[in-house]
C-alpha cells in the first residue's frame, strides 16, 4: 500500500536509519544525566538522515511534532537512535525516531524517548521537491501510516489557526 507522494513509492524500511553515541560528561545537565537537547539534536540528525534518504534530497526541519522523555539517560550510556519515514505528503516528510539507552556494561536497553519530526525536502535551488510515495509493508507500518495522517491533519488545522489568529 502506497500513501502520498509522488511518482513511484519507496518502501519504509528504505529509510530506516541507525546511530549509536556513547554519551560523554561534556554530554551532561545540572543533574548529572545526559541533557535533553542533546538529545533532541541527535534526535533530528537520526530523522533528517531518514528523510534524506527517502527523499534523495536535502531536507529542512519545519517541525517537531512530538518529543517524549520517558526515562533519564545516563553518562557512560551508548544513545541508540532508530529513525524512519511514518509518514509523507507532496513535499513533506515525517520521521519516527526512537532513542534507547544501553548499558555497554550490562547490554540491559531502555526506551527512553519517541519522537515525531517533520522535514521538507528542497532541491537545489533551495525551493520545496515532491518525495516518493511511502510504501508500506506491515502492519505496524501501516498502524504508523494511519497516525500520522491523523498527525498531519493535525498540523494543517494548528498551521490554519495561526494564520487566522495573524489576521486579527
Amino acid at each position: 500500500m502506497a500513501a502520498a507522494g509522488a511518482g513511484p513509492g519507496k518502501p519504509v524500511r528504505a529509510s530506516r536509519v541507525t546511530l549509536s553515541q556513547l554519551m560523554q560528561p561534556e554530554h551532561a545537565n545540572l543533574r548529572g544525566d545526559v541533557h535533553g537537547g542533546w538529545i533532541m539534536k541527535l534526535v533530528d540528525e537520526a530523522g533528517a538522515l531518514a528523510a534524506m534518504r527517502h527523499a534523495q534530497a536535502r531536507v529542512v526541519t519545519v517541525a517537531i511534532d512530538q518529543m517524549r522523555f520517558h526515562e533519564p539517560i545516563r553518562i557512560g550510556d551508548v544513545v541508540i537512535l532508530e529513525a524512519e519515514v511514518s509518514h509523507v505528503g507532496r513535499t513533506s516528510i515525517e520521521t519516527r525516531v526512537q532513542v534507547i539507552a544501553e548499558n555497554p556494561v550490562t547490554g540491559q536497553r531502555t526506551r527512553t524517548n519517541t519522537a515525531y519530526l517533520v522535514y521538507v525536502a528542497l532541491d537545489e535551488s533551495g525551493r520545496p521537491l515532491p518525495v516518493p510515495a511511502l510504501i508500506v509493508e506491515t502492519e505496524a507500518e501501516a498502524r504508523r501510516l494511519e497516525t500520522g495522517k491523523a498527525r498531519q491533519a493535525y498540523r494543517m488545522a494548528q498551521r490554519e489557526a495561526e494564520r487566522q489568529e495573524g489576521d486579527r
